[in-house]
């Protein structure tokens, strides 16, 4: 079972995520709040294992509960919401600890496929998506000889693994670009987050970009 925390200012759009979530056996929705105070506050107490949590609310913002909650000793899986593909709030959400963002107009489907992948620790976002994202907000760092410092301790397979998926590719798409089955894919990609101290392919795909492993685009 998926305890799942609802954040949203607007009753409205807590109550159709509900209306989807809950016909669902594996997920129960264990609350709502209207914002990042009370967010928190119900984090703590009903011990979500997913929040799925809107950016701009009164009294706290997402950004800030998301923070708060990712600094506890076993956070919650974070999911920012937001009405917009190009949002710095959304980026710097990313970059406090959130898995991913979703848009508000996904499909039922995708929001339960969603929910069930930030369970597991998948990403909770178009790969594409994320990519567009972090080429806006990611300044551009320095050139660098070789491979960047934080990245050394990775081999050369596993720095061609972590480039596709900073291009944007899904597991399958990087087997078939290098010739890997995707269960080997999956391995290196286990070995990359450990070695990177990552928790997931959202947070090592932002070190791609921030290191200069992949450049944005012009």
């Amino acid at each position: 079972m998926i305890r799942l925390l609802l954040v949203d200012d607007q009753a409205l759009v807590r109550a159709g995520f509900r209306s989807i979530l809950e016909k669902l056996p594996e997920i129960e929705v264990v609350g709502e709040a209207g914002d990042g105070i009370e967010a928190v506050r119900l984090a703590y107490t009903l011990r979500p294992d997913v929040v799925l949590m809107d950016i701009r609310m009164p009294r706290q913002d997402g950004l800030a509960a998301t923070e708060e909650l990712m600094a506890a000793a076993a956070p919650p899986r974070i999911v920012v919401l937001t009405t917009f593909d190009a949002d710095e709030y959304v980026y710097a959400a990313l970059r406090a600890g959130a898995t991913g963002f979703l848009l508000k107009d996904i499909s039922p489907e995708d929001l339960a496929a969603a929910v069930r992948n930030a369970m597991s620790g998948e990403a909770m976002l178009s790969p594409r998506i994320t990519r567009r994202l972090i080429e806006s907000f990611v300044q551009k760092p320095p050139p660098v000889d070789g491979v960047p410092e934080p990245l050394r301790g990775l081999t050369e397979r596993e720095l061609d693994v972590l480039r596709e998926l900073a291009s944007g590719a899904t597991n399958a798409e990087i087997g078939t670009r290098l010739f890997l089955a995707e269960t080997t894919v999956k391995t290196h990609l286990a070995h990359v987050f450990a070695k990177l101290n990552v928790r997931d392919r959202v947070q090592a795909v932002v070190l791609a970009y921030e290191c200069g492993l992949v450049r944005p685009s012009a």
